[in-house]
């Protein structure tokens, strides 16, 4: 392990402050506001602030269902970063850590630096830091040793991104840490990756365990709009959309509150008469029976002359 020489990390840190790059580097802009807006010295002692047990069983009730889906998410980030010396944590919107994954021999050195489930890792007590800078920038960082505000945290290296609820709100961390002096840039751009697609697929299962009774529609996929899906009643109407949909088709709000036509929002062709309406419900009978009339007209509660009568009625023009 090493740690950059905290009076040297003060020295650069306030050097960079003055120097005005923050305007330049989102580092430094953490790092301003951990000085400016938070008041923190970057050479504090001072271990991290834990919560109480009963104050994380708060927590860990509010992040019920996030907690319910990511338990696979991290077990196979855990499998893909452990073996390395990696712990994987998951927190809250308050930065602090709720589920953990880690190797039970580095477990007193995760616990001793504080990645360890209640304590707090926001910006406001931690200065620059892979949870709590995540949390503010909603966007995936890598703060890396000498990255981190506080000179005690320089130790540390953290990749942490962001993860989305149902409505598309920021709604936790997913953090991979490491105290490893000899983590390569390289091998911590391969975490990033590994965290960047876990915390998507956790935002997927708990997308879909949102939604249990809608079909989950998947939309094309784009570097701008990752894991962009709807959730799609048995009345073909959108209540509820990922982030990623809901960027790239303009939703906002309570879609469960608000729905809207699906066809309207995927550019698809629907009825829009009765008739039509009534046309497209025989067409799928008949191909849910194979093709067989009196199956079909069976499963409609209808008549075999009833059906062939209102599929072969002439469509009306508009």
């Amino acid at each position: 392990m090493h740690r950059t020489d905290p009076a040297a990390h003060t020295r650069a840190v306030e050097a960079a402050l003055a120097s005005g790059a923050a305007a330049r580097s989102p580092v430094a802009a953490s790092w301003s506001r951990s000085a400016r807006l938070h008041g923190l010295d970057p050479d504090r002692r001072r271990k991290p602030e834990r919560m109480t047990a009963a104050e994380l069983v708060q927590v860990a009730q509010r992040m019920e269902p996030m907690l319910r889906a990511a338990g696979p998410s991290l077990d196979r980030l855990f499998q893909a970063v452990g073996g390395v010396g990696c712990s994987v944590l998951l927190a809250d919107t308050n930065g602090v850590p709720v589920e953990r994954r880690g190797a039970a021999s580095d477990d007193a050195t995760f616990e001793e630096w504080g990645l360890w489930t209640g304590a707090i890792w926001d910006e406001a007590h931690e200065g620059t830091n892979g949870i709590g800078t995540a949390l503010v920038e909603a966007r995936a960082v890598t703060i890396h040793g000498a990255d981190h505000f506080l000179a005690r945290n320089t130790i540390l290296s953290c990749t942490s991104a962001p993860v989305y609820d149902p409505e598309g709100r920021v709604a936790g961390v997913l953090d991979v840490s490491s105290c490893r002096a000899d983590l390569t840039e390289g091998f911590l751009g391969l975490i990033s990756n590994a965290v960047v697609e876990a915390a998507r697929r956790i935002e997927a299962d708990t997308f879909r365990l949102a939604f249990p009774k809608a079909r989950i529609v998947l939309l094309p996929q784009s570097d701008r709009h990752p894991g962009a899906a709807l959730a799609v009643d048995g009345d073909d109407l959108v209540i509820g959309a990922t982030r990623g949909a809901r960027a790239m088709l303009g939703l906002s709000g309570d879609l469960a509150r608000s729905p809207r036509p699906a066809a309207d929002l995927l550019g698809a062709g629907t009825p829009e008469t009765l008739e039509d309406a009534e046309r497209a419900v025989l067409t799928r009978a008949l191909a849910r029976a194979g093709g067989n009339v009196s199956a079909a007209a069976r499963g409609l509660g209808i008549s075999r002359a009833t059906f062939h009568r209102k599929i072969a009625a002439p469509r009306r023009e508009n």
